[in-house]
């Protein structure tokens, strides 16, 4: 079996600026996209770029992305525009010695392409259910499916990982010799890293919801993104 091709393949999506924390393993690059919940789809609209917050899911190799029939920016990258899909996780606010060493801890997936709308029925089906799968595990099976009019509503895209790119950063600050050893020593500035994290809270029932329904442990069981 061949193994999987490396990240960077291509000019564009080669890590240059902090090549030191490019990842090329592929697996990496799951990682990211399976931790994270809400990409960003970026694609040239009229002669300008649009960046949208867009839901989107994994299966295998190909990133599915769906949103509105009528929505401007699902249409153009549909119909061929190159696009750019980024996923960032910050998992820490790095505080350094320096302004201008002050930095982040991040997991950052950027992908190249150009997305293929997809019109196969048993794919449009799988790419909807990839996407809410992705976003709440167990739903696809228990809550009603898509009915003709809804399908007819909704786009539904596909997006090769062939060009894609990983960087992350982990770790203290890197300050400069001088202000670990010059002047202001005596009386140094903290340095290191507060730590963030995205959390699940207490489930909130629909207030339409009849008295009694538990919350099924597909809800309170969920677990979101954790530190790399």
């Amino acid at each position: 079996m061949d193994a999987p091709a490396p990240l960077s393949p291509t000019d564009r999506s080669t890590v240059r600026r902090g090549a030191k924390r490019a990842r090329t393993d592929r697996a990496d690059l799951h990682a990211v996209l399976d931790s994270g919940l809400i990409g960003h789809l970026g694609v040239d609209l009229g002669g300008a770029p649009v960046v949208l917050p867009t839901g989107y899911g994994r299966n295998g190799n190909t990133l599915y992305l769906h949103g509105s029939t009528g929505a401007a920016t699902l249409r153009a990258a549909g119909g061929g525009a190159p696009v750019c899909f980024t996923v960032t996780l910050l998992d820490g606010i790095v505080y350094a010695r320096s302004a201008f060493h002050h930095s982040v801890n991040y997991r950052c997936a950027v992908v190249h392409g150009r997305a293929r709308l997809v019109e196969d029925p048993d794919e449009r089906l799988l790419g909807l259910r990839v996407l809410t799968e992705h976003l709440a595990p167990g739903s696809w099976t228990a809550a009603r499916l898509p009915n003709r009019k809804e399908l007819a509503a909704t786009a539904v895209l596909a997006l090769d990982l062939a060009e894609a790119s990983v960087k992350i950063r982990t770790g203290p600050p890197g300050d400069d010799e001088h202000d670990l050893t010059g002047p202001g020593v005596a009386d140094p500035v903290w340095a290191g890293v507060l730590p963030l994290r995205t959390v699940a809270g207490e489930p909130e029932p629909c207030p339409l919801l009849p008295a009694g329904v538990a919350v099924p442990a597909r809800v309170r069981d969920r677990r979101v993104s954790s530190p790399a």
